[in-house]
């Protein structure tokens, strides 16, 4: 990776300039249709039940198969409170179809009702046509906090299966996918006891099995507290160019690395620590943008600055900071981020506003 990156190159610069679609004209004619405005929907995340504080964001990926509820280059997003705001009382996942019919508050469109409530960012699809996502639940009007499962769901929003384990699933936070087809691993990030845990999977047109489940990396903070309820080790993103999976540790306010994530059977105390940068603030979603940077959505419980409040922040692999925006004007609003490689895809970067429990999708240029 090249250092001193100049920051006109950066995805988030791009986004603050609003010249996202910019280019240099190949022609005078092809000049004259190229748009100012960027390409961007807005939506509410919202459904019919009233679910509020949206937290995980997926895109539907190239290639799914057809025939069901969703298609690709639709996004998910997973709701963690129901609609009297109590924490881990959230059980839908709504669907936006950009380009589609935006939805008002009320109105998002449920893609899946779950019977087990607190639905995390742990939410990812598999191409093969299954969504996996994760719950913590909460008693004592939101003050205790469940273990949680994963579940796994079809294309056409109905449940397979279960998955819990006291330890290996003790409170899914987010997950990352290493998606191979017939086979992938999941990796999951447990908020309850601080630990990174990686299920191998077989994939089929009738579901997945669950194969093998590994602890994988041990030793993040894990705290209660007051205002995000809990906080441990939440964002993760898979590099597959060198099977490093990257961990964003909240509580810690650091990035961690994991080498060998596909195939370590042994459990590293955090991993590498790959920075711990001052525009960290209590860092929650992580995820790799298509330019290769990584992206960070900073929820404000650490080093919290009221002049930069929920901000995703743009990042080299080596922790070099390269740009950073405000999803909201007030604290705790960036959560769940999501973005698409694909270059032919019409939009590649989704982000949720817990503030306003709103969704926004983006084209932005790759470069």
């Amino acid at each position: 990776m090249v250092k001193n990156e100049p920051v006109e190159r950066s995805l988030l610069f791009r986004l603050l300039t609003v010249s996202l679609t910019l280019l240099a004209a190949h022609a005078a004619s092809a000049e004259e249709h190229e748009a100012f405005i960027p390409k961007l929907v807005n939506s509410s995340t919202i459904p019919a039940n009233g679910d509020l504080n949206p937290y995980g964001v997926a895109f539907v990926p190239e290639d799914f198969p057809t025939g069901g509820t969703l298609s690709s280059g639709d996004v998910l997003v997973s709701n963690f409170n129901d609609s009297t705001n109590t924490q881990g009382t959230g059980t839908t996942i709504i669907k936006l179809a950009p380009g589609g019919t935006l939805a008002a508050p009320g109105s998002a469109e449920t893609f899946f009702a779950s019977k087990l409530p607190g639905l995390t960012t742990a939410l990812g699809v598999l191409r093969a046509g299954f969504v996996i996502v994760g719950n913590v639940p909460t008693t004592n009007n939101g003050a205790t906090l469940g273990k949680g499962a994963l579940q796994v769901i079809d294309r056409h929003g109905k449940w397979l299966a279960t998955w819990t384990d006291p330890i290996l699933l003790d409170g899914p936070w987010d997950l990352a996918l290493d998606d191979d087809g017939p086979r992938a691993h999941i990796f999951v990030s447990n908020v309850e006891n601080g630990t990174v845990s990686r299920l191998d999977v077989a994939v089929s047109s009738g579901g997945l099995t669950l194969l093998k489940k590994t602890a994988i990396a041990h030793g993040y903070t894990h705290v209660p507290n007051m205002a995000a309820l809990v906080l441990g080790p939440t964002g993760l993103a898979f590099d597959d160019q060198n099977d490093t999976l990257y961990v964003a540790s909240t509580a810690d306010n650091a990035v961690y690395k994991i080498a060998n994530a596909s195939s370590t059977t042994q459990s590293v105390n955090r991993g590498s620590l790959v920075f711990a940068n001052s525009h960290l603030r209590g860092p929650l979603a992580l995820r790799f943008a298509p330019n290769r940077h990584l992206l960070a959505a900073n929820g404000d419980a650490v080093n919290a600055d009221i002049a930069h409040p929920s901000e995703i922040v743009e990042f080299t692999r080596s922790g070099e900071f390269v740009a950073e925006y405000n999803v909201d004007a007030s604290e705790g609003g960036a959560f769940g981020i999501d973005t698409v490689v694909n270059e032919d895809a019409p939009f590649n970067y989704a982000v949720v506003d817990d503030v306003t429990n709103g969704l926004s999708v983006y084209r932005l240029p790759r470069e």
